[in-house]
């Protein structure tokens, strides 16, 4: 459909001189159309035809060559409390999975190869395993069995891990879902975080992973309880934390917990549609989400959006590809 609108308006526009030319020799019977070569109307009838092509091209594109472009990102960050012993850490971070529109098995595993090579010391996974259900999991459970990390594999939920975008026959229902997708992470050797932490030790100096529950501004769902979270974390010399949502770390995490250093993030795919050419980036996510993806700093606080692993709604990528994070962290 989103072609046939570009078609759309010249074809009114045809239609409309059509009808003015109509009035014309239905009042003034002594009219006589003079044309020279293409008419007007032909010319708008192909330039419909031309501006209905080009978006299809490059939709078509964007599903062919897109959709599984992995990407690996690579950034180094320097925080000034990061314990010696952590210096050089890599962590590894997926994003929105949405494994119900996957169609391509082998390409998918060649996405999770990408990151095993970079062999990251933690895994982290910001949120949108499926679309609604959790059984849309299971087709690829074999496939993302294969993450694991020496420090940790972690995870939080997001907007879509709830099942609120569909109708469930009951609430009994919709529950049993959640229960089971939690379930499905236990079995990957993910330990979901619901609003709690974890430590990381190394050789006697240790940094907090705090993972809360989706909260995203405006009508996304706000289940996540950083005041819980963040228990236990106060002498934690570092503390990492994963919020699917961008706009949590303007709402709540600047304003109120200046002692989180980085946060990982994802939710936005950055619209699976921009451009990125060098350190410049567009995107109409950019209208909606003031940080959209890659890495932002306020202060001594960072934050990184994922582009995203997996998509929906459109099954493609134009120009903003699928992501594989890689985190360097170093010490001061």
């Amino acid at each position: 459909y989103f072609p046939k609108l570009f078609a759309v308006l010249f074809l009114f526009l045809d239609d409309g001189i059509r009808f003015g030319k109509w009035m014309v020799s239905f009042f003034d019977t002594n009219s006589t159309p003079i044309e020279n070569g293409i008419t007007r109307s032909d010319f708008l009838s192909k330039a419909a035809l031309i501006s209905a092509a080009i978006p299809m091209a490059t939709l078509s594109f964007g599903i062919i060559s897109g959709a599984y472009d992995y990407r690996v990102r690579r950034k180094t960050i320097t925080l000034p409390n990061l314990p010696k012993s952590f210096d050089g850490i890599q962590i590894g971070q997926l994003s929105d999975i949405h494994s119900g529109s996957f169609y391509n098995k082998t390409a998918v595993q060649g996405g999770v190869d990408l990151l095993m090579n970079e062999k990251p010391d933690v895994f982290l996974f910001t949120g949108d395993l499926v679309n609604n259900e959790a059984t849309e999991f299971n087709d690829y459970f074999d496939v993302f069995n294969k993450i694991e990390a020496p420090l940790g594999s972690f995870s939080v939920l997001g907007n879509h891990d709830y099942g609120d975008y569909k109708s469930w026959s009951s609430i009994q229902a919709k529950k049993a879902n959640l229960d089971l997708l939690k379930k499905a992470q236990q079995e990957l050797g993910w330990d979901l975080l619901l609003n709690e932490n974890r430590k990381i030790k190394v050789d006697g100096d240790e940094i907090s992973i705090i993972g809360v529950e989706n909260w995203g501004a405006g009508r996304f769902v706000k289940h996540g309880k950083l005041d819980q979270a963040v228990q236990g974390t106060a002498e934690s010399p570092v503390k990492i934390l994963m919020s699917h949502d961008p706009s949590h770390w303007e709402a709540q995490i600047l304003p109120g917990y200046t002692d989180i250093d980085l946060t990982f993030a994802g939710h936005t795919h950055g619209m699976q549609l921009g451009i990125e050419i060098g350190d410049f980036r567009w995107s109409p996510s950019k209208y909606m989400y003031k940080q959209w993806a890659d890495l932002y700093q306020k202060e001594q606080q960072f934050i990184y959006v994922n582009r995203g692993f997996g998509f929906i709604g459109y099954p493609g990528r134009i120009g903003i590809l699928p992501e594989v994070t890689i985190i360097e962290l170093k010490s001061a």
